[in-house]
């Protein structure tokens, strides 16, 4: 499932988190082929890309 906790998002190493956002999109694409309408689970699975992408974009401005 694609609950992913910000406190995990921020122990992941980059490679991880490259990984992992790599994973999540190909599961957003499966999920919404599934259903025509934004569910739960795609909505988790934004949340969780989104999570991600700001974890990296805040490690990317500190160095």
């Amino acid at each position: 499932m694609a609950v992913l906790k910000a406190k995990d998002a921020k122990k992941m190493s980059t490679e991880e988190k490259k990984s992992k956002l790599k994973e999540l999109k190909m599961e957003l694409i499966k999920s919404q082929v599934g259903a025509n309408k934004t569910n739960a689970k795609t909505r988790e699975i934004k949340r969780a890309i989104a999570r991600i992408m700001t974890f990296t974009n805040q490690e990317v401005k500190t160095k």
